[in-house]
C-alpha cells in the first residue's frame, strides 16, 4: 500500500484510510458500503430517506426509515463481518435524533453528521446507550467547511460534554449532493456558484484545511488524544489522496468514485448518468430547502421552476421544509433516481462525476486510490 498509514480512530483500525461517503437516498446502502468495509476502508450507510423501500414508506416514511437502518447495518454487517460501518445522518433531517439513537443502537461504529452542525450529537449518542442498556462505542464525527465551523463544534463539545470529536470531516467546495455551505458562504471563499470550475481556487481552500488540521491537533492534545482529520469533496484519484495527505490529513471521504462500481445500491440507470455525463452537464442546483447542491444536468433540472407544482404527499424529510413554498419534493426526486426514473429525478453528484468511464468494482477503485 506504499507511504499510506491505517486510520485509527480511537479502538478503531481501518486498513485503508478511506472513508465512503454517504449518498441518499439509496445510493450508499449495506452492499456499497459493506463492500468497501470488506476492502479495508469504511463503509458508509446513507439514513437519508433509507427505508424507501418499505411497504409502507408513504404511509409512515419516518418509521420505516427508522426499520431500516438496522436492517442495512445488519446486511452489511453480512458483507463484512469485521469491517467497519457506521451512517451519514444530516443534522437538517426531520426527528434528527431518533435517527442517531436508532444507529447507535443498530450498532454501528461511526456516525458522520452534517448538512448543518451536530452540536448535540454527544448528548443523543449518550441517552442511546443509556435507554438500550449499552456501552456507548459509537465513534462521532462532525463535518465541518471551514476553520469556524471546526471551531464551533470543538469548542462547544468541549465546555458542554466534556469532549471532543473522535474524527473530523473537512468537506470542501468540490463535494457532492448538499454542500456543507451557503452560496454566500462559498462566494467569501471566492467561488461563483454558477462558474465553480474557474473560481475555485484549491490552493486557497487548503490553507482553510491546514488552519482546521491545526484547530483539532490543539483539541486533542488538550484531551490527550488524537483526533483524526478526514478530507472530502473532488477526491477521485491517487495523486488526489496525496495531496490531501501532504496537507497533513488522517486519510480521505470519497463518494462519487464509489457510484460506478458494481457493488454501488444505485440501479444502472443512475450509474449509466454518471458515465454519460461530461463536465459541462454537471451544475450548482438549489434544493427545496435552499442548500445548494451538486447535481447532472437532466431533464427535471431544465424544467424545475417552470411548471407549476403542488405537494401531495410529504414524507417528512427535512426540517426546514417549507411545504407551501418548495418548488418540488426532494424525496420524491431522489426516490425516482434511485428507482432508476432518472429524467424525473434528481442526480447528485461530485464535481468529478464525469470523469467516470467505465463500471468497476469497488477493489479495483480502492487499489487505485491507495496506489496498490
Amino acid at each position: 500500500m506504499g507511504t499510506l498509514k491505517p486510520l485509527v480512530i480511537g479502538d478503531l483500525t481501518a486498513e485503508k484510510p478511506v472513508i465512503q461517503g454517504g449518498m441518499g437516498v439509496g445510493i450508499s446502502l449495506s452492499s456499497l458500503a459493506g463492500a468497501v468495509a470488506k476492502s479495508g476502508g469504511i463503509g458508509i450507510i446513507s439514513t437519508a430517506q433509507i427505508g424507501f423501500r418499505e411497504p409502507d414508506f408513504p404511509q409512515h416514511p419516518i418509521e420505516a426509515n427508522l426499520r431500516a437502518i438496522g436492517k442495512e447495518l445488519e446486511k452489511a454487517r453480512n458483507i463484512a463481518p469485521s469491517g467497519i460501518i457506521g451512517f451519514n445522518i444530516m443534522v437538517a433531517t426531520k426527528n434528527y435524533a431518533q435517527y442517531v439513537k436508532e444507529a447507535v443502537k443498530a450498532g454501528a461504529d461511526i456516525i458522520i453528521s452534517g448538512a448543518g452542525l451536530p452540536v448535540s450529537l454527544p448528548e443523543i449518542v449518550a441517552e442511546a446507550a443509556q435507554e438500550a442498556g449499552i456501552k456507548v462505542k459509537t465513534k462521532i464525527a462532525p463535518i465541518v467547511s471551514s476553520v469556524k465551523s471546526a471551531m464551533v463544534i470543538c469548542k462547544m463539545w468541549d465546555r458542554k460534554y466534556h469532549r471532543v470529536p473522535d474524527l473530523v470531516v473537512v468537506e470542501g467546495p468540490l463535494a457532492g449532493g448538499h454542500l456543507g455551505f451557503s452560496r454566500e458562504s462559498l462566494e467569501q471563499l471566492g467561488v461563483d456558484t454558477d462558474d465553480v470550475d474557474h473560481t475555485y481556487h484549491q490552493s486557497q481552500y487548503d490553507e482553510e484545511i491546514k488552519g482546521i488540521i491545526q484547530l483539532v491537533r490543539q483539541y486533542g492534545e488538550k484531551y490527550g488524544v488524537n483526533i483524526p482529520v478526514v478530507t472530502a469533496g473532488g477526491i477521485y484519484s491517487h495523486e488526489d489522496v496525496l495531496h490531501q495527505l501532504e496537507l497533513g490529513a488522517d486519510g480521505v471521504q470519497v463518494a462519487t468514485r464509489f457510484v460506478t462500481t458494481e457493488e454501488c445500491d444505485a440501479p444502472e440507470e443512475f450509474k449509466q448518468a454518471y458515465l454519460n455525463a461530461g463536465k459541462e452537464d454537471i451544475v450548482i442546483t438549489k434544493s427545496p430547502v435552499g442548500m445548494p447542491g451538486r447535481a447532472i444536468k437532466n431533464s427535471f433540472l431544465e424544467t424545475v421552476g417552470k411548471v407549476p407544482f403542488r405537494l401531495e404527499h410529504c414524507y417528512q424529510c427535512l426540517e426546514h421544509c417549507d411545504k407551501k413554498t418548495i418548488p418540488y419534493c426532494i424525496t420524491k426526486a431522489l426516490v425516482n433516481s434511485a428507482e432508476g426514473n432518472c429524467d424525473q429525478g434528481l442526480i447528485f453528484c461530485g464535481s468529478n462525476a464525469w470523469k467516470s468511464q467505465r463500471i468497476e468494482t469497488v477493489e479495483e477503485v480502492m487499489r487505485d486510490l491507495t496506489g496498490e
